[in-house]
């Protein structure tokens, strides 16, 4: 017993040298250990092949202390503007160490020597001696290098200089949240498009003070059906879905002949008789259609001039990235069609579906670039906020190209509580945070760097995977995961850096169990949190957070898209679904008194105290009571001190229908496959937007 217990302290010691929590608070307060199971099997999926025996641990743990000892320099060092940063190097002892900066900007400036009196090590035979260096404070902000130069020892490494801080609104800003494949016009196919996002934003720039809008997430999905509904689930986050593609916007377009063109409309003309109904979204259908049209441009395309020149010039700018995953669609559309014929697939790559697939992605930046150009035109401040899923898709696109950097033998999760005892697999493989600092970060860079090139914010979902992440070995039980604990400075620091050069504003979705110390910290870096109306509760009474308690640094709206809309969420219809679903604890009765309960105290609050007065609040609201409630939510919700403030475009239609019901497959709910409504349950298009009841109570009406 006493040797096992030694075994389990020295793996824990291990463990904990690399980062991980041997250990976590639950959500009820109580202390959870990981076992030696999960430690073994987290330790094994950075790269650490854990000892059978005490004494092996102990050498293990020794190894690594030497390792970072006889590193010459840092895996990367990411230093804020304006201070001075302090690392170490290390080189043969009485070897004199001379560290350069080379600058992006082009300048060779020396890193300054400090004192540092710890003592050699002998390693692998060779004394190894420790020297500390600082960087200068008034060092450009950009991606540097750090050079090494001693008698036997030269290394290089990366220097990144980041912001202390992420520019954040002038003023308030008020802004519409919209899944974009919801959103339609008579002419789309059968799914919202790049063009009907340019033409949302401007009718809402038109007819409000409206200063962004907030789309779902753009990633890619898979290259060809069936392809995953989930946008917070793709196979890259770096590029984009083309599912989006407005065909007709295409150049090459034009190029057609007469008779190519009319068979791309007649593909189109069945996928079009579907923006008029409320049924479920079919991606599958859409998305092949839609390619079938996009292969008939593409071998349209020229081959030479001013066009194919800017087509060459986005590939060169995107380089390795864009070719290795235009690589791995063309190879996945060929493995498919090998599966479906029996041939056997080449390994030796598919040019014309890689070229196709690099293609698309050059249609999608075009396009995207328009949309904001579009949204900015008609006033907008800052026009698209985008959104960053928390990872990819396991056998993605992402998850091969990236796999050195990744840790596939993990999944991301959330440890149970008591709204889900078992806790929550989102099988996604984490960035490996050795791996990522010894890239430089630079794979994280450019990510950032694309989903920001054409938006003027950012949102980050669960922005507190920059700090931690709840690492699962793959194909276990929630229970046995633990969290996996990140750089957060280098992370924040490079995201900082990104959004800085990019002008964006960088909101951080940071709900859910976290220390106070990170709200805080965030804060101080100028990243801005978010606030949900139903889930805010005063930090100074019981009851629900009033309106001047709410924070300034943060995007505050009235729901999300894993709740129903707001008219849905008076009437109850969050309950009645999860009731229909068998996914309630308790009785329909039970949950939905404690929900109306919790809500009359959001309404005492939020409301004007006259309407709130007048109001019979024995049963849930319905109708004309239902739209006002809605229309005086939205209004406190404007009237919050927050920095940005957002309605959900389904408010705008009295849309009852969530997006997404958490804990749910497709057999059960169609999420993320729900168009837009109105109150009614009829399909509402763009052309169609203004005629909306609510839409002309929140909208056009307002001030009136």
């Amino acid at each position: 017993m006493i040797k096992l217990v030694s075994y389990i302290d020295e793996l824990s010691k291990l463990a904990q040298a690399y980062s991980i929590s041997t250990s976590y608070t639950s959500a009820t307060g109580t202390t959870v250990e990981a076992g030696p199971e999960t430690l073994t099997a987290l330790l094994h999926a950075i790269g650490v092949t854990v000892g059978e025996t005490e004494e092996e641990l102990v050498s293990q743990q020794l190894a690594a202390e030497e390792e970072l000892f006889s590193r010459p320099l840092p895996r990367c060092v990411v230093a804020r503007q304006g201070d001075s940063h302090f690392f170490t190097v290390h080189v043969h002892h009485g070897a004199s160490a001379h560290v350069t900066i080379a600058t992006e900007q082009g300048e060779v400036v020396e890193a300054v020597q400090e004192e540092n009196w710890t003592d050699p090590r002998t390693i692998g035979g060779v004394l190894w001696g420790e020297a500390t260096f600082s960087t200068p404070r008034d060092l450009p902000l950009g991606w540097h290098t750090l050079r090494l130069d001693s008698e036997s020892v030269q290394a290089e490494t990366g220097l990144i200089v980041v912001p202390a801080q992420v520019p954040t609104p002038s003023r308030q800003r008020h802004g519409v949240m919209a899944q974009l494949y919801s959103v339609r016009s008579e002419r789309s196919w059968g799914i919202g498009d790049f063009r009907d996002l340019a033409t949302l934003g401007t009718i809402l720039a038109e007819d409000d003070d409206v200063d962004f809008l907030l789309i779902n997430p753009l990633h890619a999905a898979q290259p060809a059906p069936p392809v995953e509904d989930s946008p917070y689930l793709p196979t890259s986050r770096r590029f984009v879905n083309p599912i989006y593609i407005c065909v007709e916007d295409v150049p090459e377009y034009s190029l057609v002949d007469d008779a190519t063109r009319a068979d791309i409309d007649a593909l189109a003309a069945g996928l079009r008789a579907t923006n008029t109904t409320p049924d479920p979204i079919k991606r599958n259908p859409i998305f092949d259609i839609k390619l079938q049209a996009l292969r008939e441009l593409f071998f349209h395309r020229e081959q030479s001039g001013p066009r194919h020149d800017m087509y060459r010039a986005y590939c060169e700018a995107e380089g390795d990235g864009l070719d290795e995953f235009a690589l791995w669609c063309g190879h996945q559309l060929a493995r498919a069609e090998c599966t479906a014929t029996g041939a056997h697939a080449e390994e030796d790559g598919f040019p014309e579906d890689a070229e196709f697939y690099r293609w698309l992605q050059f249609i999608c930046d075009e396009q995207l670039a328009t949309a904001q150009k579009a949204l900015k035109d008609a006033g907008m401040e800052i026009g698209i906020m985008n959104d960053l899923a928390v990872g990819v898709h396991p056998k993605g696109a992402d998850a091969e190209t990236l796999s050195d950097i990744l840790a596939p033998e993990v999944s991301v999760g959330a440890p149970p509580d008591p709204y889900n005892v078992f806790g929550q697999d989102w099988s996604q493989p984490p960035w490996n945070p050795y791996a990522l600092a010894e890239a430089g970060y630079a794979p994280f860079r450019d990510m950032i760097r694309t989903v920001l090139r054409h938006s003027g914010a950012l949102r980050i979902d669960h922005i507190l995977g920059l700090f931690r992440l709840f690492w699962i070995p793959r194909g276990e039980s929630a229970k046995l995961g633990t969290y996996m604990n990140y750089d957060y400075n280098a992370l924040v620091g490079v995201l900082a850096l990104e959004a800085t050069r990019a002008g964006a504003v960088v909101i951080g979705e940071d709900m859910g169990t976290f220390e106070p110390w990170v709200q805080d910290y965030l804060a101080e870096r100028g990243l801005m949190g978010t606030s949900i109306l139903w889930f805010e509760g005063s930090p100074h009474h019981e009851g629900a957070r009033r309106q001047d308690e709410y924070r300034t640094l943060a995007l505050t709206s009235g729901t999300t898209h894993d709740l129903p809309p707001t008219a849905g969420m008076v009437e109850g219809e969050h309950i009645a679904l999860r009731d229909r679903l068998g996914l309630l604890e308790n009785s329909f009765e039970e949950e939905d008194a404690s929900d109306f309960a919790w809500q009359k105290q959001i309404y005492e609050v939020a409301l004007d105290p006259e309407f709130y007065a007048s109001l019979d609040l024995s049963e849930r609201p319905s109708g004309d009571t239902t739209l006002e409630i809605v229309r005086q939510l939205s209004e406190f919700v404007r009237g919050t001190p927050s920095l940005l403030t957002c309605t959900a475009l389904v408010d705008l239609t009295g849309d009852r229908r969530a997006q997404n019901q958490p804990g749910t497959v497709r057999s059960q709910y169609p999420n993320w496959c729900i168009p837009l409504t109105n109150e009614k349950g009829e399909a509402v298009t763009l052309e169609t937007l203004r005629d909306q009841r609510y839409y002309k109570a929140l909208v056009l009406e307002r001030g009136h």
